[in-house]
């Protein structure tokens, strides 16, 4: 200031990735979700190494263990007890990290981009596009979640398409996807309605800008950071939807360890007096939806343009 010299201003995703680095409550439940990233990517490695550790834990079964609460007699692998087979409880909470956050993943990666692409073109053309779009979503909206989205994994039961069969977890991505772009949708409509009624977009108009151009230049990025907070908010509902599915056994297969199966097999252990499948199922899942709902929220403040210059 003293030179004369300007100081360069930063745009919106700087000052947001800015103002979320600052945050040392957004950075350490940040750092919980990337722990259980790396965790969920651990039998994915394995895997195209050409190691299965689904077979190597299964096989791995102690008989003289079987329904034995946490102990370190075997080390950390007894630390949260073992199932009614002899196989470890951890390593099951493991591998049900990597179901969820799959689940999680897959299934927003559909929901996101096509919401945010249904929300952009009915906010933007208006007329008798937006009219379709929107009896669209609202028809969707009329069905309660859970049970659209249980007459849509039943509808997937049995179908097999391009050799990819839906009745499995593919079937399960598709499911959540389809009842969770709503919300999406309905924030980029308003969004975009707004937009496109600012001056640099009449401006690009009066320039002779396509439609579709100024869509993709001028609108897009402008809603980017709805899809990026919906992403991070849209995993929890899909973790927990898999939960929910997976105990009612109509979520992922039989036989794949998730943090469901876990709590669909610990309500009769319950009655014995078995505890741990259910607490290290339960609080794994409680772990990952508080850091992501308040990762999420520190992401939204970061991303407000509102708040731009505060703090």
């Amino acid at each position: 200031a003293d030179s004369g010299e300007l100081t360069p201003g930063r745009s919106l995703w700087a000052d947001a990735l800015r103002r979320l680095t600052r945050d040392k409550v957004a950075m350490i439940f940040f750092a919980i979700v990337m722990v259980y990233v790396l965790i969920a990517l651990v039998p994915l490695v394995a895997s195209w190494c050409g190691f299965n550790l689904v077979d190597w834990w299964d096989a791995a079964r102690n008989g003289d263990f079987r329904d034995h609460g946490p102990t370190l007699q075997n080390g950390i692998e007894g630390i949260l007890g073992y199932d009614v087979f002899g196989r470890s409880v951890l390593g099951k909470t493991i591998l049900g990290a990597n179901t969820s956050m799959s689940v999680g993943f897959m299934a927003n990666i559909i929901a996101v981009p096509l919401g945010m692409l249904l929300g952009a073109i009915a906010g933007y053309y208006g007329g008798k596009v937006d009219d379709f779009i929107v009896w669209v979503y609202t028809t969707f909206a009329c069905v309660p979640g859970i049970i659209l989205l249980i007459a849509i994994k039943f509808a997937f039961k049995g179908v097999t398409i391009l050799g990819v069969d839906f009745g499995g977890m593919p079937g399960l991505y598709l499911a959540l996807a389809v009842t969770s772009w709503i919300g999406t949708c309905r924030l980029v409509r308003a969004e975009t309605m707004r937009l496109r009624e600012l001056d640099y977009v009449q401006a690009a108009r009066c320039c002779g800008r396509g439609r579709f151009m100024i869509l993709l230049k001028h609108i897009a990025p402008n809603v980017m950071h709805i899809g990026i907070i919906n992403f991070s908010l849209g995993f929890v509902g899909a973790i927990q939807s898999e939960v929910m599915l997976s105990f009612l056994d109509i979520g992922v297969p039989a036989g794949t360890p998730s943090w469901g199966n876990m709590i669909s097999a610990a309500d009769k252990d319950l009655i014995a007096g078995h505890w741990w499948q259910l607490a290290s199922a339960v609080g794994a899942m409680f772990l990952v939806v508080l850091a992501w709902n308040i990762f999420g929220d520190r992401l939204r403040d970061a991303l407000d343009p509102k708040l731009k210059n505060a703090g």
